[in-house]
């Protein structure tokens, strides 16, 4: 990237001539127009609108950036408002709107957003990240962004008679303004899909504080195959465990080339606890979040690890029954307090002795469960330094599964999810309460947020931030830790009253952070997560590659819902494919792990399998279903991977799939040689704004019909990929139901039928006319979901001697092509072979993995 003092970046926006360029918005009488056509009507007096090119005059974005944004910034430009007390927090119309379909995306929890639609400005939600409307009359569609602006940071929030508010907080009483030039930016295009790109492009040139995807070195598992340990353990997590998992894969044929070793590996402990030994005995997720760091490395079940001690024959062993057994017993406390809190709350007080003893009794349970298991210390192991701990342990994992390329341990942004305990660590860390922003007043009731507010947070100072992330980190890579994934992200807008706002002390952490990836992660070995709030990516995102675009993978309902193991599953992919909207504009969206033994485990793998991702899984230790996971990952651990992330199809922007009894969850994405759509039916739940949850609507569970059409992939996304949507017939691939079928655009749409959780992927393939009269397509092997991600490379032939294709296939199984007519020779790996075809134009043979190949087949079809 070009220095920020570079004269060809900082005057380049100088050089605009906005007299040269249409005159798109326009801001008088109270109404701001769009090429003539009303977008907000009562726009407030106090409200201001300024021109992209008079707001932002330098920028330190590469040149291709900043000519792509010059030669669109009449599209867009900035709302500003002022008010004549000055405050910490201020509210004010941008003006109104009704009968207008819109989409946007909202804050249900501290850290994770989702879709919400509807047609007025008081149908948005508290904490809107940002709304687009759509403007039939022009074609085209318009985005409202609440951004930042000095250090305040804004959301919009739904009005009454049809206002859009904007809120602009700073967070801190100490922090207050009563003007804004730049609080929202506003920008139209006639496409849903390049109008995000040219609106966060722009944004990433005026804010200067992030930068875009294609900006970065994204992490070397985005096209690989991983396990997370969180769901298998959960807080009980040890060396033993993790091995035995990873072993189990290896024997099962599939090894992973990454893993997450996620909450429960550091030296945590409470307040009032000795300060020098770690908590014992968690299971779950809630009972760690009191909890703080008094320690910068591994915690002692960890750190007491010896080398070489699950290399040799007497290798100890590990039974997974047990966890579950903690698991379950966990999970039977978090819903005993459940109940006492309730009975708390009702005044039944009849009832809390009883949920009192049996709270206690099954705790007992529990710690008889772990056994003596966790509590060897450092001291007891008696080894030397360099011979235990998690070193160690990484390098007898490498040692052992030698596919084994990355290693990342979880940690929370502020060290625990308690932070970082006084007094134990070289850090000037402070115990802070936590102080909740009113916008957050709407969002769903949150276990987490609760027990951080309890406890408060142990923060490190923002001036030694850099010497925090540095000491974690440095030691993690010193041991053999290749990432880290950095959880809890949105928890600094609770501490920051005596920090100059919220948006100050961010800066402080991200810079902290992105220093110290850096220097110890090659620069991109990070995953964020709990982190889909505007002012992380306006903040945050200058060097983080990868970020979550989901909520949590939930197995069951927690709240005990029975349905819930088959709603939520559906609501996590509405997340993931409308977040990405936004948040592919920054990072390579993940749309995290899932459990290859769920009930909904195929529904999920069908989603992940066109994700553009890594997949990865969190089974429990003995407890996969190997059968589907080869239908995502190759033998040797990588993916067969789109070039693109998933995103709704236009019919789905402004629909509502998850409750309206009618609509399909439709993604597409682009693989080298052809497109495909995935059709989901997501439909049985979704937010309840009335009571600000997300609850099952069973009426809903039912089959829905829908359509498909080829012209639904947006191929003109991808430079390389904009040559195929110009073709004039296609063929067609129904993976699940083994189907081929021709199709040209101006052919009628495929109707379908899809049964509650489940899905179909519609692989869409240019057919090429070779010699005059022979129609040929490859789709790849059908025994893998993305069947076109297995086409490496294709090469057509035409010339006096011969006429065919040259195809490059990875994976093992069968591969299919269609063929209008039979082929006269076919080679794999330059010798004839038998092969099959039918009159309908199938052409199949069989491919085997072929190890010294890499698993790649050479095929060459002549006719």
């Amino acid at each position: 990237m070009a220095p920020t003092n570079d004269p060809v970046n900082s005057n380049a926006l100088g050089l605009v001539n906005s007299e040269s360029l249409e005159k798109v918005f326009d801001l008088s009488d109270g109404k701001l127009t769009v090429r003539g056509v009303a977008l907000l009507s009562q726009v407030p007096e106090n409200v201001s609108f300024s021109s992209f090119s008079s707001i932002c005059q330098s920028s330190d974005a590469p040149p291709h950036i900043l000519k792509r944004v010059i030669a669109v910034s009449n599209k867009g430009g900035f709302f500003g408002f002022s008010q004549l007390e000055p405050s910490e927090r201020l509210m004010n119309s941008l003006g109104s709107f009704s009968g207008r379909e819109f989409l946007s995306i909202f804050r249900f929890k501290t850290w994770w957003s989702t879709q919400w639609v509807g047609n007025s400005g008081s149908d948005l939600q508290m904490e809107t990240q940002w709304v687009l409307i759509h403007l039939p009359e022009i074609n085209s569609y318009v985005i409202i962004i609440p951004v930042i602006e000095s250090s305040f940071r804004s959301a919009l929030h739904p009005g009454s008679d049809g206002h859009v508010m904007i809120c602009a907080e700073s967070g801190s009483t100490n922090v207050k303004a009563s003007s804004f030039d730049a609080i929202a930016y506003v920008h139209v295009s006639e496409n849903p899909y390049n109008l995000m790109r040219e609106a966060y492009s722009a944004l990433r040139v005026h804010l200067n504080s992030l930068r875009l995807l294609e900006e970065k070195k994204l992490p070397n598992l985005v096209d690989k195959f991983g396990w997370c340990t969180w769901d298998a353990f959960y807080l009980t997590v040890n060396p033993v465990g993790v091995w035995h998992g990873l072993k189990d894969f290896a024997e099962g044929g599939i090894a992973p080339r990454f893993v997450i070793i996620d909450d429960g590996w550091q030296s945590i402990n409470f307040d009032g606890d000795d300060p020098d030994q770690d908590a014992k005995n968690l299971v779950l997720g809630g009972e760690q979040m009191n909890a703080r760091l008094h320690r910068l490395d591994e915690g002692d079940k960890f750190k007491s690890y010896k080398g070489g001690l699950l290399l040799g024959p007497n290798a100890p062993s590990f039974n997974p029954k047990t966890i579950k057994e903690l698991i379950a017993k966990g999970i039977e406390v978090e819903h005993l307090e459940k109940q006492l809190h309730d009975a708390k709350l009702s005044g039944s007080s009849s009832d809390l002795t009883e949920i009192e003893s049996r709270i206690m009794q099954v705790k007992r349970e529990i710690d008889e469960l772990f056994g003596g298991e966790q509590k060897q210390t450092k001291e007891e192991c008696g080894c030397k330094e360099r011979e235990h701990g998690i070193k160690a342990f990484t390098e007898d994992l490498r040692s052992e599964f030698k596919g084994l390329d990355d290693v990342y341990v979880w940690h929370a942004l502020c060290g625990a999810w308690g932070g970082v305990r006084p007094g134990t660590t070289h850090l000037d860390s402070k115990i802070v309460p936590c102080k909740l922003s009113p916008g957050l007043d709407a969002t769903m009731e949150d276990l987490a947020v609760v027990n951080i507010v309890k406890a408060s947070i142990g923060l490190v100072h923002p001036d030694q931030v850099n010497d925090f992330y540095d000491s974690m980190h440095s030691h993690l890579a010193q041991s053999g830790i290749t990432g880290v994934k950095v959880d809890v992200i949105h928890c600094l807008e609770y501490v920051c009253e005596e920090y100059g706002g919220r948006v100050e002390l961010a800066k402080a952490y991200y810079d902290g952070l992105t220093n110290s990836i850096v220097k110890n992660f090659n620069g991109s070995g990070i995953i964020a997560s709990m982190q889909q709030c505007n002012d992380f990516f306006f903040l945050g995102t200058k060097q983080i590659p990868m970020a979550r675009v989901g909520d949590d993978f939930w197995f069951q309902d927690p709240n005990g819902d029975p349905m819930g193991v088959f709603w939520l599953q559906g609501v996590h992919m509405i997340h993931c494919s409308y977040n990405s909207l936004w948040m592919g504009q920054m990072v390579q969206p993940d749309w995290d792990m899932f459990q290859s033994d769920h009930v909904c485990a195929k529904f999920h793998a069908g989603s992940r399998a066109i994700c553009g991702g890594p997949i990865y899984l969190s089974d429990n230790v003995g407890s996969h279903d190997f059968g589907l996971i080869k239908k995502l990952v190759f033998p040797d651990g990588t993916v067969p991977k789109c070039i693109h992330f998933p995103l709704p199809t236009r019919d789905c922007l402004f629909k509502n799939p998850l409750f309206d009894h009618k609509t399909i969850l439709k993604i597409w994405n682009i693989n080298q040689y052809g497109g495909v759509i995935g059709a989901f039916n997501c439909q049985g739940a979704g937010w309840d704004h009335k009571v600000h949850k997300f609850r099952g609507f069973p009426e809903c569970y039912k089959p829905i019909a829908g359509t498909v059409h080829v012209t639904e992939v947006e191929w003109d996304q991808k430079k390389e990929a904009a040559k195929m949507g110009k073709a004039e017939e296609y063929i067609v691939y129904l993976n699940q139901a083994k189907e081929l079928r021709l199709m040209t655009p101006k052919n009628d749409p495929i109707q379908f039928t899809i049964q509650p959780s489940t899905f179909e992927l519609y692989s869409f393939v240019p057919v090429t006319v070779l010699g005059g009269s022979v129609k040929f397509a490859p789709i790849g092997l059908t025994n893998m979901f993305n069947s076109g991600g297995t086409i490496q490379e294709l090469e057509y032939v035409e010339n006096a001697d011969e006429v065919g294709a040259k195809v490059k296939v990875k994976g093992g199984g069968s591969f299919l092509a269609y063929s209008s007519e039979p082929p006269k020779k076919l080679l794999l790996n330059g010798s004839d072979v038998d092969f099959e075809w039918l009159p309908d134009g199938e052409l199949t043979l069989n491919l085997s993995w072929i190890e010294e190949a890499g698993g790649v087949s050479d095929l060459a079809i002549f006719f």
